[in-house]
């Protein structure tokens, strides 16, 4: 589809959301419900990704209006699947598990992977074990249930920041760090791909690890973004 709209303006609504305009048309999802975001702040930065098409829509560059619109259209209506889905990750979270050698790739999992697991630990009462190697670890059940419970606590938007966080990271305590705010994108994508970034050192980058790593990065930006917008209301 290819733009037809002037403006883009942001709206309130009777139950106290915010919904965008294009010209004097509401916008909605592909499943045909209000962009009805739950602070106006999202809803900016919503409008602002279809203030700046230029020609045709292009989804791969509107990370809001695609989060906003999985929300509305498939986490609200398929909320327990989600969760399940998302409280899986901490039955074989990235964190726990690392390298029996070499020493230098150990030492720096320790380093930089322990701090969110203590984290997890403090503020969600999940003390997730590690080990060494890639065999399945079996995790202590009041861990993932304390998990799960932290995951279904989230709203059907930041439970769609988390399932894409988790997904891109390969992790439900890094998904759960962003999405709390407890650290940055930068922080989480260097953590998630610090196997890979390790790697790359050694060895050097090949065109499609590094196309790989910056996808990544830009997807954790934006979700980092999406989780901010959540917690501001201007």
């Amino acid at each position: 589809m290819k733009r037809f709209w002037q403006q883009v303006a942001v709206v309130p609504d009777a139950a106290g959301h915010f919904g965008i305009l294009l010209d004097a048309k509401i916008l909605r999802t592909p499943a045909g419900l209000d962009y009805a975001c739950p602070t106006r702040a999202l809803a900016e930065a919503v409008a602002a990704e279809w203030q700046a098409v230029q020609g045709k829509i292009d989804p791969k560059t509107m990370p809001m209006t695609q989060l906003t619109a999985t929300a509305l259209d498939i986490v609200s209506t398929q909320r327990a699947y989600i969760v399940d889905q998302v409280a899986a990750y901490a039955t074989t979270d990235l964190l726990c598990y690392r390298a029996v050698e070499p020493a230098a790739l150990l030492a720096r999992q320790t380093k930089e992977w322990q701090p969110y697991l203590d984290w997890a630990a403090l503020q969600f009462d999940a003390l997730l074990r590690t080990t060494s190697g890639v065999q399945h670890l079996e995790q202590d059940m009041l861990a993932v249930l304390a998990l799960r419970r932290a995951v279904a606590a989230c709203d059907d938007f930041r439970l769609s920041a988390l399932q894409n966080a988790a997904t891109a990271s390969g992790s439900l305590v890094l998904g759960l760090a962003l999405v709390h705010g407890w650290r940055d994108a930068k922080a989480v994508f260097t953590a998630a791909e610090l196997d890979a970034s390790f790697q790359i050192e050694r060895w050097g980058a090949e065109e499609e690890a590094v196309a790989r790593q910056e996808a990544v990065k830009q997807e954790l930006i934006a979700i980092a973004k999406f989780a901010k917008c959540l917690n501001t209301d201007i």
